[in-house]
């Protein structure tokens, strides 16, 4: 079993070791743990395409050292045209996963970056972006070593992505998946980056790099028009929260899963969970059922907040938790219906000196989202507004302006013991389920926080070029655990260890003298760097 990370300065975790070094070096250097994240955000999505980027989403759950935590919501918006009607006029019964109809919606990372920067500077902050995004730069300057993952993705979903405007010349070497540790540049991203410098985050935007981006989204076909960029805007919001006996939680609120991260832990607590073995069928058996209850209120309320039938607290209300775990049986699985598409993504976390720790994700949705790298500015565009449908009638019915629902779920909480703790993972159904294992193996069982991320996991649904709503499982599981699910009514497929398949986790826990105790995903290119 692989070692926890410790530190007492700083620490940052990610799932490339690019990142998490950006990161720390800003630490390091007196930045903050929010500006240690956008140099670690602008890093990874250099280095690291194939699952984030500045024209994806993204994430924040920030918890001050004293006060009220809050979040930064940087997803953006379907755009104006993006209606029903509009793909119906193009003889389209879904919205396609690829291409320039699928880029649909406004990419919010880089506002995420702006408010977060200002939440920064509030703080206390006072590093220049300049500072923020040189190695991100640097990187794409010089170039970087391509990661497996990024090798091993490319290559399996070459196929679909090859056809697409600007795809094989941006990620592509003579029409093949560039191998894993040779070097790829990416001179135009980080072009776009120094433009951010010279004239502010907000030109991404209202500014002459926003106006030609949405140029030629709208000569390739994307519905984006330069409206919808100038409107854009990130925002602070309320994070979601839930009570807990191991302390209060944290995640990220509607139009996110993370209400459902936090109704798996709350129904689980309610089922018994603390009475289990950590690791054994019995644990397995009772977050699979848990997820199967949070992922009903899911596809029951979780949308856009201007469009939900309930707010987050009435999601989360005691009493429709306690229904939810009286559903439960620990002897026998219930039956379970369709998850949800697979969702690329990237997890960090950031913890500074005084305290200050950040929860934060970005994503662009599949591997390379739509798989449009626009010639303008080197931005490979999102396609999350491919999870809307085109049924009027559907909770995610698609509507312009409106924001899609969001696999996406940074998490932390402040722990009874008095420690502070920032975890997460990619991962798309996946992200609540390895949450819940990682913070009951860690906070309900007592395990080091290395072991909780490193420890086999599971998965129940679809993930990264699967069709099977099976409850995957990594084959390192003590013997008769696999067998004693299956004897429960779960329909088990398994996988090989430390498989990809169930995400890149990793988490930051500052205990109470101050010491950082921190874990990286050995299934992912990355680590948790302290000082």
């Amino acid at each position: 079993m692989l070692n926890s990370v410790w530190a007492t300065r700083g620490m940052v975790v990610a799932p490339h070791t690019l990142a998490a070094e950006s990161g720390c070096a800003v630490l390091r250097e007196g930045g903050n743990a929010i500006e240690a994240m956008i140099s670690a955000a602008a890093t990874i999505a250099m280095v690291y395409p194939h699952m984030n980027g500045i024209g994806g989403d993204g994430f924040w759950v920030v918890l001050p050292p004293n006060g009220t935590p809050f979040a930064i919501e940087a997803c953006g918006p379907a755009a104006g045209l993006a209606s029903i009607g509009w793909y119906k006029e193009r003889g389209l019964e879904a919205i396609p996963f690829r291409g320039p109809v699928a880029a649909n919606t406004m990419a919010g990372a880089v506002g995420g970056w702006k408010a977060a920067l200002e939440q920064a500077q509030r703080l206390g902050g006072r590093m220049p972006l300049s500072r923020l995004l040189a190695d991100a730069i640097h990187h794409g300057r010089e170039g970087f070593p391509v990661s497996p993952s990024q090798h091993a993705l490319t290559a399996q979903k070459l196929e679909e992505l090859a056809p697409q405007p600007g795809f094989a010349e941006a990620f592509l070497v003579e029409g093949r998946s560039p191998d894993a540790g040779s070097l790829m540049g990416r001179a135009r991203l980080a072009a776009t980056l120094e433009a951010l410098i010279a004239d502010g985050l907000d030109s991404f935007y209202r500014g002459d790099l926003g106006r030609a981006m949405a140029a030629e989204l709208e000569a390739l076909g994307s519905p984006l028009r330069h409206q919808d960029f100038a409107a854009y805007h990130a925002r602070l919001v309320d994070p979601a929260t839930l009570e807990h006996g191991a302390g209060q939680l944290f995640n990220m609120t509607l139009p996110t899963q993370g209400p459902v991260s936090l109704a798996i832990l709350g129904i689980a607590e309610r089922a018994g969970l603390a009475g289990l073995r950590a690791d054994s069928a019995d644990h397995v058996h009772c977050l699979v059922e848990a997820t199967k209850q949070a992922f009903a209120l899911r596809d029951a309320y979780v949308t856009d907040p201007a469009f939900a039938p309930l707010p987050v607290a009435e999601i989360l209300d005691s009493a429709r938790l306690d229904k939810a775990a009286a559903r439960i049986d620990l002897n026998k699985a219930l039956p379970w219906g369709q998850g949800h598409k697979p969702a690329d993504t990237v997890w960090l976390g950031a913890i500074d000196k005084d305290g200050l720790a950040v929860s934060f994700i970005q994503s662009i949705y599949h591997e390379y989202g739509s798989g449009l790298v626009l010639q303008s500015s080197g931005v490979n565009w999102q396609n999350r507004g491919a999870s809307f449908k085109l049924d009027p009638a559907h909770l995610w019915a698609l509507v312009p302006g409106k924001k899609p629902f969001h696999t996406l779920n940074p998490a932390a909480a402040r722990l009874k013991s008095g420690g502070t703790l920032v975890y997460g993972t990619m991962g798309g159904d996946g992200q609540p389920q390895t949450q819940a294992a990682v913070f009951s193996r860690h906070a309900v069982f007592g395990q080091p926080l290395q072991q909780a991320v490193s420890a086999p996991r599971w998965l129940l649904g679809r993930t990264w070029g699967q069709n099977s709503d099976t409850l995957k499982i990594e084959d390192r599981f003590a013997p008769g655990v696999i067998e004693d699910l299956r004897t429960r009514g779960h329909d088990v497929e398994v996988y090989p260890a430390y498989s990809e398949t169930t995400g890149h986790a990793g988490g930051i826990l500052r205990h109470p003298n101050g010491v950082l105790e921190g874990a990286a995903d050995p299934r992912s290119n990355g680590g948790a760097v302290g000082f």
